[in-house]
């Protein structure tokens, strides 16, 4: 059995349509009927044709302000991969991130714009702490006048090494304010990771913690900033928030407390007037090889493109209060801030593990802050899923109206549970992907169409996406590249520093068309699947898989937790499967085990793609989101050189692996 029909017989059946209270409620149905719309379809094929007109009619529909209007949409003078947005416009996120709405409650005396909650955070510990935009923005105009006490201006590069806590969309935010450009970092790195992102972007400036909780313990991020600064010579002045409350020994020349020196700043500050295609933040994505790239994102980029997936996929409107569990080095974390900010809703964020001090705190955690639009990870919900129905059904989820999922494919029975346990078969999950350069999602699944398991509805608006064969020519109904037709705002504007490498991993091999690296396809019914990554193809034989496929066929056995599938070398088939798993409690590995293993997987997939090995292993290698990192599996089982490593939370598990592929035959 090939990928395709795989893909075909799991999902055939529709499991969610949209109620009459999704589609009065619908801010995209709204948009669509405003210029006479009739279909979802029409609006993607209107929005491809002309781009100029969709997102005009995009900046209309997010009342976003704008200092200096702008004279033209868009310009592909330079080509469509160096695309311009909204020329000679002037636009500052960060004040239509806060300003706008405080301001807008002043025009209309509606205080209650002002004084709605703009940010609610908890900490593993229990603690909470609510800010309205008015308080937010106080925040945020206090840390702006700090970093520019400290030497900081338009321009200047500002490293964010910091958990999800307050202080971090202040820093966020402050630094759009100033028009400084800040690098995310995530707050899991360690000293090397840290430093290479700070010495490439030439930062001039760290924004830290002395510390944060993790199942209760202390992780010391002061003293890993401190040892990437020593790494880093240029970076001058460290601004560290105490969230540890640690006592620490400090470089008095080089270090200040955020907490000594924040207070006593003023709660004004006026908006640097940014041109719309300023930089205002370089977010480093790992490579396959070298090191990893800067993508630079402009304030007419990535923020109104989170602002319109949020508006017209999310449906995001001022009376939701939205969370994504994530870090603010991973692409969802600004994206959440930007988007969830602009649209003038409440965003919630939490500092701590989902499952921590009990299996149930994500559950709990939602229905303590009645969330309406909470985005998990598939991960995330098969390691849940493992402690029982219980643990989610024990709670009261009625205010949630959407699930939100991205980071990787699912596998039908993780859906399932998320979707019938938790949401009670009541509520959608928007299936939601694209990436760091992309500045969002290619494809998701708006509120106003039905959904098929593991699936998305299609493009996004305004992203002109396709599935094609190695010849570049639309294939639907088989499996193919990802890849976008046309320039949207949100697309990078290169790599920082390094333009021939932008050009390279994204438009070399398909002239004129950005290929995404990932394995898609497209039912006969026009629902589409992501099926990972495209160098995670597996080729047995001729035979293409995705590994999805053969994941979903292990985890089927009733002993594995989860499973990791590569396609390994071999002097016959070309390539051969080799499914790394990890067992549920109660099971030891055993050769009769992997036997039975083999034996499921191949009964799912056919004999001829019965794994060469079943591979027992600990823990399978992830980034801090969830995400698998096959690559990192296949290259340490074959051998080969590891590149980036800056993205895995657990490298340990990469012995293990290495240790698995030095028994290979």
């Amino acid at each position: 059995m090939d990928i395709q029909s795989s893909w075909d017989n799991q999902h055939e059946q529709v499991m969610w349509t949209p109620s009459e209270t999704y589609l009065q409620r619908s801010r995209l149905l709204r948009f669509m009927n405003k210029y006479a719309i009739s279909s979802y379809q029409k609006l993607c094929e209107h929005a491809a044709d002309d781009p100029s007109w969709f997102w005009d009619a995009v900046s209309q529909d997010l009342e976003l302000h704008w200092s200096k209007p702008y004279t033209r949409v868009m310009d592909i003078s330079a080509g469509i991969p160096w695309a311009r947005w909204f020329i000679d416009g002037k636009l500052n996120y960060a004040y239509n991130a806060l300003d706008k709405h405080i301001v807008k409650a002043h025009d209309t005396g509606k205080p209650e714009i002002a004084n709605r909650a703009a940010l609610i955070w908890e900490g593993e510990n229990g603690s909470v702490k609510t800010y309205s935009y008015t308080e937010l923005n106080q925040l945020t105009n206090q840390t702006a006048n700090v970093l520019q006490s400290l030497g900081i201006a338009r321009g200047d590069r500002i490293g964010i090494f910091m958990p999800m806590i307050p202080e971090t969309v202040a820093a966020v935010l402050a630094c759009g304010k100033l028009g400084a450009i800040y690098i995310p970092i995530f707050s899991g790195y360690g000293p090397e990771a840290v430093a290479t992102r700070l010495r490439d972007s030439g930062a001039k400036i760290l924004i830290t913690a002395d510390g944060f909780f993790r199942r209760g313990k202390l992780v010391p991020m002061y003293e890993t900033a401190a040892e990437a600064l020593r790494q880093t010579p240029d970076v001058q002045r460290m601004l560290i928030a105490q969230r540890a409350q640690r006592t620490l020994n400090i470089v008095s020349e080089r270090d200040v407390l955020w907490d000594e020196i924040t207070p006593n700043q003023s709660d004004i500050f006026t908006a640097v007037e940014t041109d719309a295609e300023e930089p205002f933040m370089i977010i480093y994505t790992s490579g396959t090889t070298g090191k990893p790239k800067g993508a630079v994102h402009t304030h007419d980029g990535f923020p109104i493109k989170a602002a319109q997936d949020m508006a017209h996929i999310f449906d995001v409107q001022p009376d939701d209060v939205f969370s994504w569990i994530t870090d603010i080095g991973w692409m969802m974390g600004p994206w959440a801030i930007c988007g969830v900010l602009m649209l003038g809703a409440t965003l919630v964020i939490y500092d701590g593990a989902m499952d921590y001090p009990e299996p149930d705190r994500l559950w709990s955690f939602a229905e303590r802050h009645k969330i309406t639009m909470l985005g998990v990870s598939p991960t995330a919900i098969r390691s849940l899923m493992s402690h029982g129905h219980e643990i989610v059904e024990k709670h009261d989820l009625s205010a949630l109206r959407a699930f939100g999922a991205t980071g990787e494919p699912w596998n039908i029975d993780p859906w399932k549970w998320l979707f019938e346990r938790a949401g009670k078969s009541r509520i959608p999950i928007i299936n939601y992907s694209g990436g760091t350069e992309i500045s969002g999602g290619i494809v998701g699944c708006p509120t106003i169409l039905p959904l098929k398991p593991c699936s998305f509805s299609g493009p996004i608006p305004g992203v002109p996406a396709d599935v094609v064969d190695e010849a570049g020519a639309s294939v639907h109904g088989a499996v193919g590249e990802l890849v976008i037709r046309g320039p949207w705002p949100g697309m990078t504007r290169g790599f920082w520093n390094d333009t021939a490498r932008y050009e390279d991993t994204y438009w070399s091999r398909f002239p004129g068309l950005w290929t995404h690296g990932d394995f898609a396809a497209v039912d006969a019914d026009g629902f589409w699947y992501i099926l990972g990554r495209s160098d995670d193809t597996i080729k047995v034989a001729g035979k293409r898989l995705g590994p999805a496929e053969a994941e979903s066929a292990a985890v089927s056995h009733a002993a594995v937790a989860e499973a990791a599938a590569i396609g390994a070398p071999h002097t016959v088939k070309g390539e051969t499967l080799v499914v790394f798993v990890t067992l549920r409690p109660n099971y030891s590995p055993s050769n009769a085990l992997a036997e039975e293993i083999r034996a499921a997987v191949a009964g799912a997939l056919g004999p001829a793609l019965k794994p060469e090995r079943i591979i027992f292993i600990s823990q399978l290698p992830r980034t801090r989101n969830g995400k698998i990192l096959r690559r990192l599996i296949r290259q340490s089982y074959t051998g080969q050189q590891l590149g980036d490593l800056t993205a895995i939370e657990n490298p340990d598990t990469l012995q293990e692996i290495a240790a698995a592929g030095s028994l290979r035959e």
